[in-house]
């Protein structure tokens, strides 16, 4: 009996420690369809399931491109509107500044009647006609026709005239001339400078029809004061600088 039992041990052992899943109690339930170990979702309601499938994540990538772009085009706008903006500001600016100047140049001090005198020295002649422009707009009475006079103004338009290369330059030289010229003194002064061989040699231009005005006018005031014209004036016209 002893000896049986012996025999028997070493297979239970094995059997034991085989530790096979047909002989675990719990392999028939586990193997069974309505086991579970834990609560779950189903598959279809399952997030990790929707994620895998690729429509999460195709969905975030169209998400942030699209924010992407409305940012984009957020900026665009605002850089736009600044710009604008900037140029608004800029356009009331000049506006403004040079209707004050316009407005109060005839009354202000010799320092900017000489800076203005000054720019009829520049090779450039864009600051020759700036210079000119500023002695037109002040010369409005004889007392300011007289004050360029003396400080070199009539003369340096005359010279501006001689040596202008462009039909631009001439009309602006012209034009202060004609300002100057409504003061009978400052008439004397341009004739004994030698304004009319200037005035009359000067071109005509069909692209500023001024030039031949503003001649003619000077050239009238010459005869006016017998002041020896040799040139004979067509139709000549009485010019009031404004």
């Amino acid at each position: 009996m002893f000896r049986l039992a012996a025999r028997r041990l070493p297979s239970l052992a094995r059997r034991a420690l085989s530790g096979s899943s047909e002989s675990h109690p719990l392999a028939s339930l586990r193997s069974h369809p309505s086991f579970s170990e834990g609560p779950s979702l189903p598959r279809s309601h399952n997030p990790d399931s929707i994620w895998r499938t690729g429509f999460g994540s195709d969905f975030l990538r169209r998400f942030s491109s699209f924010n992407h772009r409305d940012d984009i085009d957020e900026a665009a706008l605002e850089e736009e509107a600044e710009k604008k903006f900037g140029w608004l500001l800029k356009l009331i600016f000049v506006v403004t500044a040079s209707f004050v100047a316009f407005q109060f140049f005839p009354y202000m001090g010799d320092n900017l009647l000489q800076q203005s005198i000054s720019l009829l020295h520049v090779k450039d002649p864009l600051f020759k006609r700036m210079g000119a422009s500023r002695l037109s707009r002040y010369a409005v009475d004889d007392e300011r026709r007289m004050k360029v006079v003396e400080m070199g103004g009539a003369q340096k338009l005359l010279t501006m005239l001689e040596a202008a290369k462009d039909d631009k330059t001439r009309k602006y030289a012209l034009k202060a001339l004609v300002a100057l010229s409504h003061a009978d003194a400052a008439t004397e002064v341009l004739h004994q400078a030698g304004a009319v061989p200037i005035v009359t040699g000067t071109p005509d231009s069909s692209e500023y029809s001024e030039i031949g005005t503003y001649k003619s006018s000077l050239l009238k005031r010459f005869e006016d004061l017998r002041l020896g014209v040799e040139a004979n004036v067509e139709s000549p016209v009485d010019v009031h600088i404004e």
